[in-house]
């Protein structure tokens, strides 16, 4: 009898994120059901939180605990160039021991916020690197990206794509924007977000209400001078924007997508006081969609909110931080209710709500269809990698 396949995934789980995390979700549940054999492993920002949340065998994707956080001094400044070397051989032992590495889903190729060259980009430039030198094939599947303005994020990002064996992109200005990275995408496919392969239970629906998804919105790369001024004026105006909609009697609840977006929920909550006004408690993106169903329309910040929401086919309206936001919705027939979470118009918001309330029905029905193909697609794509990337006969 041959031994079980080992199967690897890698990324920044388990660390706040919902979306990342739904994202692996949706690929844990494919490989328990189509490959219920596989023996699993995570390489992981979170490896506690996996661990204990999935039961799995995890390893920590840094040796150094403090690397996504500023370094404030020179011993700071040394753990982290230390940690850059041990991180070397760390993740080539760990690649070693697959015989695949699935990134699943998440923007791994993009930065469209503040990020650091030696941060993730490094461990991704890693984890491909490793998988060629010791002949583990590596993944990228469903991922996000764009072309980076900086240049050393630019070429890393590039390295770590071009040296992973497979890839797929969750939309096609992902796959173009590798391409003007270099990146030869001819056999790279498009497939949706991985999280449209996630379940969707629901609860009773609340008449009137509303879900506004919200985040610590500071900007990008290029605006971190004005990254308090960009928070300050986001906050103020989701602030006016849910007032108008609890002025109007309408329930509002509150949703994160990362453990980071909770001091804009208690900002808003602490400012308006209303019991028209309350935060849903949500660790997973799983309850996010639980909790987001119950509500009859929303408004969004954070791309996987957006997706959740339009998951659950509801009249959706994104604020969001990147093209990618426009991109989904677009795609899912909502275009034209898009704004930008730096610069809101606050009476073009209130124009797009009340458009999208009143033409809710048909909204929905677009959606629905829509979101019907997405789901189909991910299970054309998973059908792909279990041919491409896994053993014959394996399940």
């Amino acid at each position: 009898m041959s031994p079980p396949v080992r199967i690897g995934l890698f990324g920044l789980l388990g660390s706040g994120n919902l979306g990342n995390d739904g994202s692996f979700e949706a690929v844990l549940g494919y490989l328990r059901t189509e490959h219920p054999d596989a023996a699993l492993s995570v390489m992981c920002g979170g490896p506690e939180i996996v661990a204990s949340r999935y039961d799995l065998e995890t390893t920590a994707l840094n040796w150094y605990q403090g690397e996504y956080r500023t370094a404030s001094g020179p011993v700071s400044i040394a753990m982290k160039g230390f940690g850059k070397l041990v991180d070397i051989f760390r993740t080539a032992a760990w690649v070693r021991r697959q015989d695949v590495v699935i990134v699943p889903g998440m923007g791994v190729l993009e930065s469209t916020l503040p990020l650091r060259p030696w941060g993730f980009p490094y461990a991704l430039l890693l984890l491909s690197a490793s998988g060629r030198l010791v002949g583990t094939k590596v993944a990228l599947v469903s991922v996000g990206a764009n072309v980076s303005g900086h240049r050393v994020t630019r070429s890393i990002i590039g390295r770590a794509a071009r040296l992973a064996t497979f890839r797929s992109y969750r939309d096609e200005p992902s796959r173009e924007a590798m391409r003007t990275m270099g990146v030869d995408v001819t056999n790279d496919r498009v497939y949706p977000d991985l999280a449209f392969a996630l379940s969707a239970a629901s609860d009773p629906v609340l008449p009137r209400s509303v879900g506004v998804g919200v985040m610590a919105y500071r900007g990008g790369n290029d605006d971190r001078a004005r990254a308090d001024e960009i928070y300050e004026s986001y906050v103020d105006k989701m602030t006016r924007f849910v007032a108008r909609l609890i002025a109007d009697g309408r329930p509002v609840r509150l949703f994160i997508g990362d453990r980071a977006d909770t001091q804009v929920v208690d900002e808003i909550m602490r400012e308006l006081e209303s019991p028209l006004i309350t935060a849903a408690d949500t660790s997973t993106l799983d309850d996010v969609l639980r909790a987001m169903s119950t509500v009859e329309i929303v408004v969004a910040t954070r791309y996987h909110n957006v997706l959740c929401a339009l998951k659950l086919a509801k009249p959706t309206l994104s604020v969001g931080y990147a093209r990618k936001n426009d991109i989904l919705m677009t795609t899912m027939g909502l275009g034209e209710f898009c704004q930008s979470a730096k610069e809101i118009d606050f009476d073009a918001l209130v124009h797009q709500f009340a458009e999208l309330e009143s033409r809710a029905g048909e909204l929905t029905e677009i959606v629905a269809k829509l979101g019907a193909e997405q789901t189909r697609l991910l299970e054309q794509q998973f059908a792909e990698l279990s041919a491409a990337l896994l053993p014959m006969g394996v399940r």
